[in-house]
């Protein structure tokens, strides 16, 4: 388990591998992890409501709320409580969304994040209330932003549409295939997300690893919503590459896996990117001593991915996938939970703050794999009802809590 990890040390003032045997290193490595190999990941035939939760999960999350039972109704009670679930809502969409680091300058930025959470919280609420005023809304704020939006701009653009897009294809997959009403422009919301959203994100990112996390999920979503099985596996060996290097395992070797075209060949490289880090422990991921917020980011991704492929009719949890996210959620968990840090982690100092990110993974790896996992089910439990982070994630609590289904 990762509470007591195995350790492979490497110093960044350690001789550097030389090049040649640096790349037969990694090529020899890559052959030998999954994640390398092209698969068609992309169903037959695409489920639907399909991209992370499922209508049977729907049913049971709504049955639940249904019968006043915890911890859903009090779930359901802190998202119809939000501003997202607010009928008065008015949309608020621009042309161009110029989005710089850290939201600065924000033109746009937080108000389609927060109108594509808006849009799923109403899609969630009308599929557990039928009340056709949240579905008419949710609808209201798609087709707003379809009807404006052309481009996402400025050095924040790719992660910035990977977390609205993330949303909004959660949304869209909610009203089309669950809603016994009309959607007019859902064709125009499709054109939307297949010509302003898919270009920004199918082709990932060499930024910091939740970013193309993100980004994939975004794609991964809006692949399904559209049926576009080419993009589905793109993003889906996008997908397995990426986890095989944001989380650590001992059987990786001494030295992280690399995305390959990020030329990461000598050891001094692959320390400076996973934040100065030389000691590689099972669990630690590449951002974990950059925050653990960022972290919670792509363990999230990495959860909604993993769940959306499993609704889909291939599931990752058996895999190194799964293994992958297990370790980084117990890893991370412990030391959110209090846990002493070691000189050796991060200099002996980390900065928490985790987010609500752990349900859907807790759900999956404990619930139905049956996984004794310690740290992650005490702090899941300890933050229920689990809220949104503002940005891509939202309600899990209510859509995955102890979900059977």
């Amino acid at each position: 388990m990762s509470d007591t990890p195995t350790r492979h040390r490497r110093s960044a003032r350690s001789t550097l591998l030389p090049a040649a045997a640096a790349v037969t290193a990694l090529v020899a490595g890559l052959l030998a992890w999954p994640g390398a190999r092209p698969a068609q990941a992309a169903p037959t035939t695409f489920a639907h409501p399909g991209v992370t939760v499922s209508r049977a999960q729907l049913d049971f999350a709504r049955g639940k709320v249904l019968a006043g039972a915890q911890p859903w109704k009090s779930a359901y009670d802190q998202m119809m409580g939000s501003k997202y679930a607010d009928l008065n809502r008015t949309p608020a969409p621009r042309a161009t969304v110029e989005c710089g680091s850290y939201s600065n300058p924000d033109y746009g930025c937080t108000d389609e994040r927060q109108d594509a959470i808006a849009a799923y919280t109403d899609a969630l609420a009308w599929y557990i209330t039928r009340d056709d005023r949240y579905a008419r809304k949710s609808i209201e704020l798609m087709d707003a932003w379809s009807a404006v939006i052309k481009e996402h701009t400025n050095s924040n653009a790719p992660l910035q549409t990977g977390w609205a897009g993330s949303s909004w294809a959660k949304a869209a997959e909610l009203i089309k295939y669950t809603y016994t009403g009309t959607w007019t422009e859902s064709a125009r919301f499709a054109t939307m997300l297949r010509t302003v959203y898919l270009p920004e994100v199918i082709n990932g990112s060499h930024s910091n690893g939740n970013w193309e996390l993100t980004m994939t999920e975004a794609a991964v979503g809006i692949s399904v919503f559209l049926e576009d099985r080419t993009s589905y596996d793109k993003a889906m060996a996008t997908f397995r590459t990426r986890t095989a290097a944001y989380v650590y395992l001992a059987s990786d070797g001494a030295l992280p896996k690399t995305v390959p075209s990020q030329n990461l060949d000598t050891t001094a490289k692959i320390v400076a990117y996973w934040q100065g880090q030389s000691t590689f422990v099972t669990g630690l991921t590449q951002e974990t001593c950059r925050d653990f917020t960022h972290t919670g980011y792509g363990i999230s991704s990495i959860s909604h991915i993993a769940e959306t492929s499993r609704i889909q009719g291939q599931d990752l949890y058996g895999t190194d996938v799964g293994e992958r996210l297990r370790q980084a959620l117990g890893f991370q968990a412990k030391y959110e939970r209090g846990a002493a840090v070691p000189s050796w982690l991060c200099g002996g100092s980390l900065t928490t703050g985790l987010g609500p990110v752990t349900e859907v993974g807790y759900n999956a790896l404990h619930n139905r794999l049956g996984i004794a996992m310690t740290n992650t089910q005490a702090l899941t439990e300890a933050g229920r009802p689990a809220g949104t982070n503002n940005l891509f994630v939202a309600w899990e609590t209510l859509t995955h809590g102890d979900n059977p289904a």
